[in-house]
């Protein structure tokens, strides 16, 4: 009896597995060019470069108490361009901003004066009326649909004229009276205008004050729910309303947080020189929005961070006091900034084909 032999199935070894070819879709970009798709990434070179220019240029920067004045002009505009910021990345812009600063302040300080009351009660009043003007300019800008620069220019001119019309026919001037030595006036200057000592160098508290701000603002755009809404409508409002988000409430509620942007800033400058000059205010709207765009927030929404404000105000800051150290002609600080706008537009478009280039 014969056996037959089988034989076995031969078992093929698969090949080691190699380096998978890349293509496009899959292929890590290098960490450059992911740092480079930052928005503040490139206001913060920016920044360090006027910064050690500045250094050079002008020695007496080197010194504390010069820096701590750079920080006090840069906090005073970085106060306000953070929530002008927010409203950049949600799709619009307030052009009432810089006037709103002095209604605010004027109404605390005349409030409180004409009826002689406690500077607090001025101080809540005009909390609110800032609050008001916010909601007011957002409702006008969701229920009409017109631009929110329509809206704002409009804004503009009516606070700009109330201003001064209200501030003479209430106090026969053009400023408001001295209000030192009212009631409550030495604890809000504490609040809002006070100092205290780092190293032996004075530094305003509004600097204490922007930095906290701009790390609630940070938290907010990339933690909550909140922030996400903020993108969402700036990126598109009708694909953001279509899955839900709020539409009316965000873009409203951000109006009304440069209102209270305004109201903060403007209690400052009340407590800070104790009087207001009604006419003040008009053009530092440009500020705060340049300050906002040179920290990399698109004119067209959706698009920017919290951050880069901050090195935005620091740069206008810098290049304020920088020019009277290093004794040049003040009358160039304007032309300055303006070509400081312009290029940083440009190196942030660059930045960003840069970054999403394959």
């Amino acid at each position: 009896m014969s056996m037959t032999q089988h034989a076995e199935p031969a078992v093929d070894t698969p090949p080691a597995p190699g380096p998978k070819e890349a293509d496009g879709r899959t292929s890590q970009r290098p960490l450059v060019f992911k740092l480079l798709a930052r928005p503040e990434v490139g206001v913060f070179l920016g920044a360090a470069a006027v910064y050690i220019f500045f250094l050079i240029a002008a020695p007496p920067v080197r010194d504390g108490s010069s820096m701590a004045t750079v920080l006090y002009q840069s906090s005073t505009i970085g106060i306000m361009a953070l929530p002008v910021a927010l409203l950049m990345i949600g799709g619009e812009f307030d052009l009432s901003a810089g006037v709103a600063v002095i209604s605010s302040a004027l109404t605390a300080s005349m409030l409180s004066y004409q009826l002689t009351m406690n500077v607090w009660v001025g101080v809540i009043v005009a909390l609110l009326v800032s609050l008001a003007i916010g909601a007011f300019n957002g409702w006008m800008v969701v229920k009409t649909g017109l631009p929110s620069f329509l809206i704002t220019l409009g804004t503009f001119l009516i606070l700009q004229g109330a201003n001064l019309a209200v501030t003479k026919m209430v106090t026969t001037n053009v400023a408001t009276d001295d209000i030192s030595n009212m009631d409550g006036f030495d604890q809000a200057r504490k609040i809002f205008a006070s100092s205290f000592d780092i190293g032996g160098v004075q530094v305003k508290i509004t600097v204490f004050y922007w930095l906290v701000f701009a790390a609630i603002a940070t938290w907010v755009l990339l933690r909550t729910k909140y922030g996400n809404w903020i993108f969402a409508v700036g990126g598109n409002k009708d694909s953001a309303r279509a899955v839900g988000v709020p539409v009316t409430f965000t873009k409203i509620s951000l109006f009304m947080l440069v209102g209270f942007g305004a109201w903060f800033v403007g209690m400052h400058q009340l407590f800070t020189f104790n009087t207001v000059q009604s006419g003040e205010g008009v053009g530092q709207e440009l500020i705060y929005i340049s300050a906002a765009v040179i920290g990399g927030c698109l004119l067209t929404g959706g698009y920017g961070s919290a951050i880069g404000p901050v090195f935005g105000a620091f740069m206008f800051g810098m290049v304020q006091q920088g020019i009277v150290y290093a004794n040049w002609n003040p009358d160039w600080f304007k032309a300055f900034l303006g070509v400081m706008l312009l290029g940083a537009v440009l190196i942030n478009l660059w930045v960003r084909q840069s970054a999403t280039r394959r």
